[in-house]
């Protein structure tokens, strides 16, 4: 979600790329709809892990910045950047994986958890480009 809403903000103002502790491949269904619902296409996005990154020769060193949204990425980002000039930020967001009792309490949960994403966005580089932009 955070990369998807990242792009749709800033476009191409900043290299973006969504890495996890592990690798589900698949988006989640629930991340595709509640954001869908705001304009970002994530049916397309695929998910892959810390390891795969270098695996595929993107070099750590290369970016500014890690923006960890769970303590398992927190700590596995910075074990990976201890040796390089890289900055982790660590932003406590919902992780409704698995939560809620049916559909739409489900909903409600990920629309959270997307809304706190954009939020710590905004707050932290501003409102983005508009659709007009």
């Amino acid at each position: 979600m955070a990369e998807g809403i990242m792009k749709q903000l800033y476009g191409t103002e900043c290299y973006i790329q969504s890495v996890g502790v592990k690798n589900d491949l698949e988006i989640d269904g629930f991340s595709i709809a509640v954001c869908e619902e705001i304009g970002v296409e994530l049916s397309r996005h695929r998910s892959r892990s810390f390891d795969e990154m270098e695996d595929w020769g993107d070099d750590l060193s290369s970016f500014d910045l890690v923006l960890a949204l769970s303590p398992a990425s927190q700590r596995r980002a910075l074990d990976l950047t201890q040796f390089y000039h890289l900055e982790v930020e660590y932003w406590p967001i919902l992780d409704p994986t698995g939560l809620g009792d049916n559909r739409e309490a489900r909903m409600a949960l990920y629309r959270q958890a997307r809304d706190q994403i954009k939020a710590r966005l905004i707050e932290r580089w501003g409102p983005g480009r508009t659709l007009d932009d």
